[in-house]
C-alpha cells in the first residue's frame, strides 16, 4: 500500500476538514511536549507513541501514559480512518478519487456526433500503445433504475472502495465455509451465480460484427435489472461501466466504449451480478467474433483449456498453489504463456476475498480446500509473453508485446468429493470445449 508520507497530516485536515476536536488537537500537539489526549495537561516524559499512526506513515503523536492513551483511542483513531481514505485516493489524478478512477475528458452524450465518439479520450493522445487496438470516448455511467436492487456498499462511495473488503482484508486470513443457508434459497449466493450465468448470456447473444462494446455494457445492465442484481463492476474502485470487456491484446478490465467490434476481433466479455441477498456471482468468456485467425482461435482455445484443466482439480485437500502449476503446464503445452499480475479470488458476500488463486507455476499461494469454499479461477493466457501494463485509463491491462490474449472463468463450490461449478451452463456440469458455444 502506499501510505501517507509523514507530511501528509496537513494534507489529511485540508481535504477532510473535521467536526472532531481530535484532530485538531493532535496536530497542535505535534510540535509541543504536551499529551496527545484531548482534555490532558499533563508534560510527556516518556515518548509513547501511537503505533497505527506511525504504521500509517504519520507523523507520531504522544501520549504520558498507556492509561491516557486507551481512554483517547475511540477519538484518536478517526485520523487512522481518514488516513486510509488518503491513502486509497492518494495517487488519483483528482482530489476525492481513487488511484483507479479513471481520468477526465473520455466520455460524451449518446447522441454526440460519430465524429466525436470515435475520437481518442484525452489521456490516449501521444500514448505508446503496445498493440493495433484503439479506445474510443465512452458513454456516460448508467443509473441504477430497479428500486428492489440491493447496493453493495462501494456503489456510493466517493471513490467506489469497498469499506467491507477493506476490513476483511486487515483483520481475516481465513478463508469462509459457506454453509446451505447461504448457498440455497432465492437471491442466495447460488442464485447470484444463475443470475450471473444469464446476464453474460444475454451479453454474448447480443455480441456480433459491428457492434460496440458499449452496447454489451446497456445489455448487460440491462438485463442484471430486469433480475434485480446489481452489476458488480459499476463503480467499483471507480470502474466506471457495467461489464469488462477485452479486446484482442486486452488481457482483462476492458472499458467498453464507442468502438464497434471488428470481424476477426476476440472479445472476452466479464461478468459479476450482486443478488438481494448480498452475494456476488462472476464469470466470464472469451468469443470468437466473425472470421478470427488461427492464433486468435488458438489462444481462445488453451484459455479455456488451462481452466478446465484447473478445475478439474479442485476437491477437499488441494493446495490452492497447486492450480497454477496445471495452468502452466497446459499453456506451456501450447506455446503461450500465463498472466502473473491478476489471480482468482475468493467471492460471495464480498467481491474479493480470500483465498488469493494465482495462476502460474511456482506460486506462494497459502491455504488448502475444504467443502464449502467458494472462489473464482480464471486464467488469462496470452499467445506471446506474460507480461502486462496498463493503459492511461487507469483500468485496461493489455500486453507488453501486443500478441493476443484470452480468458475464461467460473466460481466453483468445493463439495464433499470434488466440485460445482456455480456459473456452469444449463445442463452442461462439466466444462466440455464446444468452438460454436464461443462463435459470434
Amino acid at each position: 500500500k502506499n501510505y501517507p508520507s509523514r507530511g501528509n497530516l496537513k494534507t489529511i485536515l485540508t481535504v477532510f476538514p473535521s467536526p472532531h476536536n481530535i484532530i485538531a488537537t493532535e496536530a497542535a500537539t505535534m510540535s509541543s511536549n504536551g499529551c496527545a489526549s484531548p482534555g490532558c495537561t499533563k508534560i510527556v516524559e516518556k515518548r509513547l507513541a501511537c503505533p497505527k499512526c506511525m504504521q500509517l506513515g504519520l507523523p507520531p503523536v504522544y501520549f504520558c501514559s498507556q492509561e491516557c492513551f486507551k481512554c483517547s483511542y475511540s477519538q484518536h483513531k478517526t485520523i487512522h480512518t481518514i488516513a486510509k481514505q488518503i491513502a486509497e485516493a492518494s495517487s488519483s489524478p483528482a482530489p476525492g478519487t481513487h488511484r483507479k478512477t479513471p481520468p477526465d475528458g473520455i466520455t460524451c452524450p449518446l447522441d454526440s456526433p460519430q465524429s466525436l465518439k470515435l475520437s481518442l479520450p484525452t489521456w490516449a493522445n501521444n500514448y505508446s500503445f503496445t498493440g493495433e487496438l484503439r479506445p474510443t470516448l465512452l458513454s456516460p455511467k448508467r443509473s441504477i433504475t430497479n428500486p428492489k436492487v440491493r447496493r453493495p456498499d462501494y456503489a456510493d462511495h466517493f471513490a467506489g472502495v469497498s469499506e467491507s473488503e477493506q476490513r476483511d482484508r486487515a483483520s481475516n486470513n481465513n478463508i469462509r465455509v459457506y454453509g446451505p443457508d447461504e448457498l440455497e434459497g432465492e437471491c442466495n449466493l447460488r442464485y447470484a451465480c444463475a443470475m450471473g450465468r444469464e446476464v453474460l448470456d444475454e451479453g454474448g447473444k447480443a455480441l456480433k460484427v459491428g457492434v460496440t462494446t458499449d452496447e454489451i455494457d446497456r445489455v448487460v445492465h440491462e438485463a442484471a435489472m430486469e433480475r434485480d442484481c446489481y452489476p458488480s463492476p459499476l463503480n467499483y474502485y471507480n470502474f466506471p461501466k457495467s461489464v469488462c470487456t477485452s479486446v484482442n491484446e486486452v488481457i482483462c478490465h476492458g472499458i467498453p466504449d464507442y468502438r464497434e467490434v471488428q470481424d476477426g476481433d476476440i472479445v472476452n466479455i466479464d461478468v459479476t451480478t450482486y443478488s438481494r441477498g448480498g452475494y456476488h456471482g462472476d464469470l466470464n468468456e472469451t468469443f470468437c467474433v466473425g472470421n478470427v485467425g488461427s492464433d486468435g482461435r488458438h489462444v481462445v482455445q488453451t484459455a479455456f483449456e488451462c481452466l478446465q484443466a484447473a478445475l478439474a482439480m479442485v476437491k477437499p485437500g488441494t493446495l490452492y498453489r497447486d492450480l497454477g502449476t496445471t495452468i502452466h503446464k497446459v499453456a506451456a503445452a501450447n506455446k503461450c504463456s500465463v498472466v502473473r499480475t491478476y489471480c482468482g479470488h475468493g467471492i460471495g458476500s464480498l467481491f474479493h476475498t480470500a483465498p488469493n488463486v494465482p495462476h502460474y507455476h511456482k506460486n506462494k499461494a497459502k491455504g488448502v480446500m475444504k467443502e464449502g469454499h467458494v472462489f473464482t479461477v480464471e486464467p488469462m493466457i496470452n499467445l506471446g509473453g506474460p507480461n502486462d501494463t496498463t493503459w492511461g485509463d487507469n483500468w485496461t491491462a493489455v500486453t507488453t508485446d501486443g500478441k493476443w490474449s484470452a480468458q475464461f472463468e467460473h466460481t466453483v463450490l468445493v463439495t464433499k468429493d470434488g466440485c460445482e461449478i456455480l456459473t456452469a451452463r444449463e445442463n452442461e456440469p462439466v466444462m466440455t470445449w464446444n468452438p460454436d458455444l464461443v462463435q459470434r
